[in-house]
Formats: C-alpha cells, sequence, structure tokens
C-alpha cells in the first residue's frame, strides 16, 4: 500500500483528486512561497521598506527561478521548515547578492509558509465551488424530474411511510446547497494573509507593519486579518470544518446508495459499478463505498486538526506540525469524495419497478400511520393506534394484506387513497421542486 492513496499510481483512480491533488505537492508548495517572497518585496519596494530596484528583481526572479524541493530537504530536516533552506537557494539562484540580500526582510518562515498555503487553498475552494455546483444542478434536475415517484421511506432500516425519490434527492442536496451559500463567508474567515515577523509584532517593519500586510494581502488577493494570527489556527480550524461537513453530506449519499442498491433493494441504479474477482454476478458499488470511507478519514483528522488550535505561546512546532501531517490528507480526501459525488449525481437514477414493488410487498404496513390518522377522524386517537396495532399483527400472522383487512373492519370509511403511495407523501414533491428551483439559479 502506498503511503498516500492520492498519490498513488495504483490507487489514484479509486480516489481521484484531479488538479486539486497538483496543489498538494513539494513543487507547487515550492512555488507558492515563491510567489509570496515576490509579492512581499513588491509590496517593501512600494513603501520604501527595501530599495525599489532590488525589489522589482526579486520580484520578477520569483516567477522566473526554479528551484529543487529535493535540494532543500536536507535544510528543511535540519530546521523543521522549508522556508530558510528556499530563502537560501532563492538567494544564491538570483546571483544578484547586492539585491538578494533583501529577500524576506523582516518576515519569518510562517509568514512565507501560510501565505503560500492559503494560495493554494484557495485554489483548491475554488474547485470545489465548481463541483459542487455541479454535483447540485445534477441532482436538481433528478429531484424535479422524480419529485412524484413514491418510495419507500426507512428508519432504523424499516419501512416508515411512503417518500418521493426527488425529495430523497433533495435532502442529499440541501447540505451542499448550504455549504456552496457559505462559500463567500468561508473566504473572508480563512484565506488570509500572514505578515507578522518573527513573535508576531511586526517589529522588523517598524511603524509600516500594518500598511505592508495590507498592501500584500492586495496583492495576493487575501484577507487582510489586521492582527497576527500565528498562534492562532482559526483560519484551519474553520476551513477543516467546512471541508468535513463536505464529506460527511458526501459520504451521507455513499451510505444510502450502498444500501439502495443492495440485493433485495435494488432501487436505484449508478452509472458505474466494480465486479469481483470470482463473483461474476457481482455489481458492486465502489464509488459510494469510496465516498463513506473518505468521509469517516475526514471526521477523524478533522478531529486532529482541531486539536492543533491548542498552539503553546507564539509558535508551536508539534503543532504545526501536526497540521503538515493532517490537513493535505483532509483536503484530498474531501476533494476525492466531490470528485466521486459529481460522477454519480450525474449518472444515478431510480428503479421504478423496485421502488413500487418494494412499496406493495410489506403486506400495506408501510401505509399503517396514514390509517390510524384516517381512522382517528372517527374515533380517538389512541383508540385507532390501538385498533390499527391490532390489525397490523394479524396482517402479518396471517400474511393478509393490511388493506384488506382494513377494508373489511371498516367498510363504511374511504379508505382508497390511505394506501396508495402517490397520495400519502405528504410535501415530499413540494420539497423536491423546492430544491429543484433553488439549483436552477446556480
Amino acid at each position: 500500500m502506498a503511503a498516500s492513496v492520492f498519490a498513488s499510481q495504483l490507487y489514484s483512480r479509486l480516489f481521484p483528486t484531479a488538479e486539486v491533488g497538483r496543489l498538494f505537492t513539494d513543487s507547487a508548495e515550492v512555488r507558492a512561497m515563491l510567489l509570496v517572497e515576490g509579492a512581499l518585496a513588491k509590496a517593501q519596494g512600494k513603501l520604501g521598506i527595501i530599495p525599489e530596484d532590488s525589489a522589482a528583481y526579486i520580484h520578477r526572479a520569483a516567477m522566473e527561478v526554479q528551484i529543487d524541493p529535493g535540494a532543500l530537504a536536507a535544510a528543511t530536516g535540519t530546521n523543521g521548515v522549508p522556508v530558510p533552506g528556499l530563502v537560501a537557494a532563492f538567494r544564491k539562484a538570483m546571483e544578484a547578492p547586492e539585491h538578494a540580500q533583501y529577500v524576506h526582510w523582516g518576515a519569518t518562515s510562517q509568514d512565507i509558509s501560510d501565505t503560500g498555503q492559503m494560495l493554494r487553498l484557495r485554489q483548491m475552494l475554488y474547485r470545489h465551488e465548481t463541483d459542487v455546483i455541479q454535483t447540485l444542478i445534477s441532482l436538481g434536475k433528478l429531484a424535479d424530474a422524480h419529485a412524484d415517484l413514491p418510495m419507500p421511506g426507512r428508519t432504523y432500516g424499516q419501512h416508515a411511510t411512503p417518500v418521493s425519490f426527488g425529495a430523497t434527492v433533495a435532502h442529499w442536496g440541501a447540505p451542499l446547497l448550504e455549504l456552496l451559500n457559505e462559500m463567500k463567508d468561508l473566504r473572508d474567515r480563512v484565506l488570509w494573509v500572514s505578515l507578522s515577523g518573527a513573535a508576531g509584532t511586526g517589529a522588523a517593519f517598524g511603524p509600516k507593519a500594518a500598511a505592508l500586510r495590507a498592501e500584500l494581502a492586495q496583492a495576493l488577493d487575501l484577507k487582510d486579518p489586521i492582527r497576527s494570527w500565528h498562534a492562532d489556527r482559526g483560519p484551519i480550524l474553520a476551513l477543516s470544518s467546512w471541508l468535513t461537513r463536505l464529506a460527511t453530506a458526501l459520504g451521507k449519499i455513499g451510505e444510502d446508495l450502498i444500501l439502495l442498491t443492495q440485493t433485495g433493494i435494488e432501487e436505484v441504479t449508478l452509472g458505474a459499478s466494480g465486479g469481483s474477482s470470482t463473483m461474476p454476478q457481482k455489481q458492486n458499488p465502489v464509488a459510494p463505498s469510496a465516498m463513506v470511507a473518505l468521509a469517516r478519514q475526514v471526521i477523524g483528522l478533522n478531529g486532529i486538526i482541531q486539536g492543533t488550535g491548542l498552539h503553546r505561546q507564539d509558535r508551536d512546532g508539534a503543532a504545526w506540525f501536526t497540521e503538515w501531517l493532517t490537513l493535505p490528507q483532509l483536503c484530498l480526501a474531501t476533494t476525492a469524495a466531490l470528485e466521486h459525488g459529481k460522477s454519480l449525481a450525474a449518472s444515478l437514477a431510480p428503479n421504478a419497478p423496485a421502488m413500487a414493488e418494494a412499496l406493495t410487498n410489506g403486506l400495506d404496513l408501510i401505509h399503517a400511520e396514514a390509517l390510524s390518522f384516517r381512522l382517528a377522524q372517527h374515533m380517538p386517537r389512541p383508540d385507532a393506534q390501538a385498533a390499527i396495532k391490532t390489525l397490523c399483527k394479524q396482517a402479518l400472522s396471517t400474511k393478509t394484506p393490511l388493506s384488506t383487512l382494513a377494508a373489511a373492519a371498516y367498510p363504511d370509511i374511504a379508505l382508497a387513497d390511505v394506501f396508495d403511495p402517490a397520495q400519502q407523501m405528504g410535501d415530499a414533491p413540494a420539497q423536491a421542486r423546492a430544491f429543484a428551483l433553488a439549483t436552477q439559479s446556480l
């Protein structure tokens, strides 16, 4: 087994990360940090903190210089952070010591590392936004097309009352829609620039510290937090929580699809399924299973990341390292779940005959609640419930449909609609159409 399934040639199609995977590579990290160093120099030149000609040279060099991440490994192992080695390699590659001396002026490693990470996380969030929208559009179409399609509702794994397949789809999509609506606020809460210097005071920048941070934020299109967040991991914790909710919503879809495609139910068909090495009849719900596994991984990793909020003093190496170990895996796992969810939303379909059969093969017991309420129109509700419980036991013991027993017991009460699933879905069709309408403007 590879150390990371996301970078594995063997498992990468099972846990796909598409373009997001490239954001969590050594080369992407180095490139992002160089962009931060270049933008920092340019901002400092503009504010007169370093010579403008040096600032221009550094900014240009940061976009042109190529640095091998492997060459930074020894220094990173010694220093505990790649930035010192990166700065040294960058200065050497510039071949202009008169300008190179101003690289990384007054910044600390965490400023560069955290800000570079935010540039990559921003790209990830834009990709996630696009994929969530595509998923919602597909689910919206599915919900609208099958708003009136009855299927068994299930609680505790047992038939409850009839629901609509369209409403089931809407319930899958509703959390995704909420997460999408939070995206703008999330970016403001998460995508922060970091520029506070050695101990978070910005002392090396003098009275221009605040102006420099604001200038850098504007240059990189990140938010200025107007303070140091070296030891306040709020942005990371908020991002991790949002991603976990996304993965959980996708995992819920996966759980339901595993159950709805199992032998004996088969009320949904997937666009693609997996085969067995020995059982030719198998059509395994591979993608839904991957979504569930990925959601479980994300939920576990989120617990670890939330713990990294306990930063000691002004910077905590152990907490910071823990963040590095967990955040990329959490981001990639969520991405892979979303890739599967997007594909499934566009390809799955209901098996209407199987749903109809499930509604009629249970001795009509799925309509017991509706029957009790109809009977309650003619007697006290407790008496109606007791009477229907007795009829349900009789139906089970004699294998006689509840509808037959009810018609014989209450011949003077109209019961046809009670046993019609299409008329017993409550506002499920309306829920489906409301969700579909909400997705049409995306």
